[in-house]
């Protein structure tokens, strides 16, 4: 009887001492809150909620108050026993205020945003299911910071302060998702990721190479996805959403649906997501140099120019896409937990649509050109531990890796009959090691080490179309080339006092690059058979935060960032515009990017607040296209065509500078105005030293907002606006790409400026379902952001509906 009486104690307290564990949500997405500071009245007891939202009670008193307090929600209070009888749950509502975050993860671990030097912009969930993004490009585009290339309906390339493409560092759960393949023409990798799955986007506005080696020159985009939910019940917990979406301008047809299963210390998140894009129709106001009024068909074996019928519809632009995803999550104590994540996604063939549209000598180029399927298969493991008062570290992290990138191009010139084919693979392993050590009670230093291993699998073929017969040809990269980085970081934050804060930081990374030549010296004549680089780069970063009063606040940061060479920088065979050919070069080294900013906040008494930042990059030894010579030749037939030969060169030199402002008014609790603005200028040093306007600088950009939130209703007047580019604006690239540009009054391209009126509008029917509309472009302006072949969306009306359970 005695030990039945204390095995029932034991249970009883047991299940006493479970109940004692809380969660913390926002009251409208339902999403755990982490970073939530809970307290008695007397501020004797304290606690804070974790990663997932979790807190444990038990030291309160059963009638006694517990605060809870996050600076972006309202403050709240309820007793304990009410907390209890709740379900051990607790809502808390959003303040009004929004450009104040606490919770970021710029050194891969938490931090407040006061205490960071740099510019963050962040995208929830939450603006996810009201911006309704078609894609991962869409979403980043959604954050008013970040400016979007489309080269084609499946694309997106983002540019952020004067850089893009393989000067832009993409991370997927803290994994790099750049591969040796990144390229410094457009990329559109970033559609792969499922943004029903993204909990939350943050982007680094600026260099971020002490803690994300190369590439991080101008920004980092971090996408972090859902993790699966334990249950705070005994039993299985079973929860979910489904949604389905339709717009008019590209005919999308959209659904999803996850679901998670969770226990006390496993738990599981599924996600699938399907999209079907027929072709864009552009909008009916606008230059008419953008429309589609011809494009290229077979018709019984014969290239043939056939009339639009509808010249805003911009044939062959449609595609479809499948997203899955898969966690599992394992957290035996509190000291431990387990993730594994599981990636797929893949495209059917989309046309390069801005290849369709070029034209030589008055007669479409290409009779077709298209894009096979991109495919990413990703999995990765990471477990983190907490362990206060061990010698080396407090909280650490392991994360080991596999991806695999998978892609192709495809194109066939018009009246030709040989269709040329490139399939590149990339399988990418990383491992890393990142910890952190509090050295004071307010001295964290934050410190890891990585390994990336890249390995590119690259054919080349080409078909006759008229019997189907195939013959192998160049490949665009040097098949079985490989990209290894070997690096280890540090860096420190401090609080001088209550308002000033330090944070800096080193970081060395060693980059070995080898590739292989013989297979394609059967093709060209190349003065080499391989190629090689080993080269180490030492970065840093020093930044202060000052927040002189409740009015002011400071920000200054300065830092260098790294490109180290990639398989696409030494080794590309390919025609970057009609009559150019760029070859491998093996004598190429890292670029370096030097940058100064300075931030200032003003905040008067939570009702208008402003957020302004300005900024200066200067980068050496710029990796670039230039002339090149070959066996002492200028020029090479490639693909049936004499072109000029051209090569990946330490040649450049390039000067970045700009300004960001945002603006937050609260007119009251359901009445609030934001609004964002960038300016990003520049220049180039050519070989004569004269100076051209830099390649990947936006011109002015921005949006404004007015939301009106009560109760069950959000609405949201929008406007998005773009400056304009003269002629003389444009970068050589580009004034050689008027095909991409609307013509002015002599006859040259120039980006004309545009806008769109927007409203969107959301409507909470019961908890579990809820209403998103959105009416785009009202005004049906045609237009096309710069740098771009597709024309963006005219008058386009979004309907969605979603439901939890």
């Amino acid at each position: 009887m005695r030990i039945l009486f204390l095995i029932l104690c034991f249970i009883g307290f047991s299940i006493s001492s479970f109940a004692q564990n809380i969660v913390v949500i926002g009251e409208q997405d339902r999403q755990p809150i982490s970073g939530v500071a809970l307290y008695n009245g007397e501020k004797t007891k304290s606690g804070i909620t974790d990663l997932d939202g979790n807190v444990d009670i038990s030291e309160f008193d059963d009638d006694e108050l517990v605060y809870f307090k996050h600076i972006s929600y309202n403050l709240s209070a309820i007793s304990k026993r009410g907390i209890l009888a709740g379900g051990n749950s607790v809502s808390l509502s959003l303040s009004p205020s929004s450009l104040d975050e606490i919770v970021l993860s710029v050194s891969k671990f938490g931090q407040s945003k006061r205490d960071i030097p740099q510019q963050i912009a962040t995208v929830t969930s939450k603006d996810v299911l009201f911006r309704n993004p078609q894609t991962a490009a869409d979403l980043l585009e959604s954050s008013g910071q970040v400016y979007v290339q489309k080269s084609q309906l499946g694309g997106g390339s983002p540019l952020i302060r004067g850089f893009s493409t393989n000067r832009l560092l993409i991370t997927v759960d803290g994994v790099r998702f750049n591969t040796a393949i990144f390229r410094g023409g457009n990329v559109q990798n970033v559609i792969s990721i499922d943004p029903f799955v993204v909990d939350r986007t943050e982007v680094i506005l600026g260099p971020g190479s002490v803690v994300y080696g190369s590439d991080a020159v101008g920004g980092v985009m971090n996408f972090y996805t859902q993790k699966p939910k334990f249950s705070f019940e005994e039993g299985l917990d079973v929860s979910g959403n489904v949604l389905g979406r339709y717009a008019t301008a590209n005919q999308e047809k959209t659904g999803h649906f996850d679901f998670n299963l969770g226990m006390k210390e496993w738990a599981f998140f599924t996600s699938a997501s399907y999209s079907d894009f027929d072709d864009l129709t552009m909008g009916s106001n606008g230059p008419d140099d953008y429309l589609r009024t011809e494009y290229a068909e077979t018709i019984n074996g014969v290239d043939t120019e056939v009339s639009n019928k509808d010249p805003q519809v911009q044939k062959f632009t449609g595609y479809d896409q499948i997203n899955l995803m898969q966690k599992i999550r394992y957290s035996p104590t509190e000291q431990w937990d387990f993730n594994v994540g599981l990636f797929y996604t893949s495209t059917s063939d989309y046309s390069r649509y801005d290849r369709l549209i070029r034209k030589s000598n008055g007669v479409l180029r290409a009779a077709e050109w298209y894009y096979g399927p991109q495919e990413w298969l990703s999995g990765n493991l990471q477990v983190s531990h907490q362990q206060d008062g061990v010698a080396l570290f407090d909280d650490s992290k392991i994360t080991l890796s596999y991806q695999r990138f998978k892609e192709s191009r495809n194109d066939r010139d018009f009246g030709d009959t040989i269709l040329f084919e490139t399939d590149e693979t990339v399988s990418a392993y990383s491992g890393g090691l990142d910890l952190t050590k509090k050295l004071a009670p307010k001295s964290t230093i934050f410190y890891g080490l990585e390994y990336v291993y890249n390995k590119v699998g690259s054919k080349g073929k080409q078909t006759d179309i008229t019997n189907g017969i195939s013959v192998a040809d160049a490949s665009r990269y040097p098949n079985g080339a490989t990209w290894q980085s070997m690096a280890a970081y540090a860096s420190l934050q401090a609080k001088f006092s209550s308002e000033v804060s330090f944070q800096g930081g080193l970081r060395y990374n060693h980059i070995l690059v080898d590739a292989d030549f013989t297979e394609n010296n059967q093709f060209f004549n190349l003065p080499f058979s391989e190629a090689s680089v080993n080269t180490g780069a030492l970065t840093g970063s020093a930044g202060i935060t000052w927040q002189a009063s409740k009015l002011l606040g400071w920000r200054f940061n300065m830092g260098t960032a790294f490109r180290a060479p990639n398989v696409d920088d030494v080794g590309k065979i390919f025609d970057s515009e009609p009559g150019s050919v760029v070859v491998p070069n093996p004598d190429v080294e890292a670029e370096y990017a030097y940058n100064f900013e300075v931030g200032t906040t003003l905040n008067f008494n939570d009702v208008v607040k402003f957020d302004l930042a300005t900024y200066y990059t200067s980068l050496k030894d710029a990796l670039v296209r230039r002339d090149y010579t070959l066996n002492g030749q200028t020029e090479i037939e490639y693909q049936g065509e004499l072109s000029t030969i051209q090569a990946i060169q330490n040649a450049g030199r390039a000067r970045v500078y700009g300004f960001e402002a945002g603006v937050e008014v609260n007119f009251s609790e359901v009445l609030q105005f934001t609004s964002q603005f960038n300016v990003t200028d520049g220049f180039t040093e050519e070989e004569d030293d004269s100076r051209v306007p830099i390649r990947h600088a936006a011109p002015a950009f921005g949006n404004s907002h007015l939301i009106f939130t009560k109760d069950k209703w959000k609405l949201d007047a929008f406007v998005d606006y773009n400056g304009q580019f003269d002629f003389e604006d444009l970068a050589p690239s580009q004034q050689n790409n008027a095909f991409l540009y609307a013509l002015d009054e002599d006859g040259n391209p120039f980006a004309p400026s545009w806008y769109t009126l927007n409203l969107a509008g959301q409507y909470q029917i019961t908890e579990a379902l809820e209403l998103t509309a959105s009416l785009e472009n009202i005004t049906d302006q045609r237009y096309r952001p710069y740098s771009s072949g597709l024309a963006a969306a005219g008058r386009n009306l979004i309907l969605a509906a979603s439901y939890k359970f």
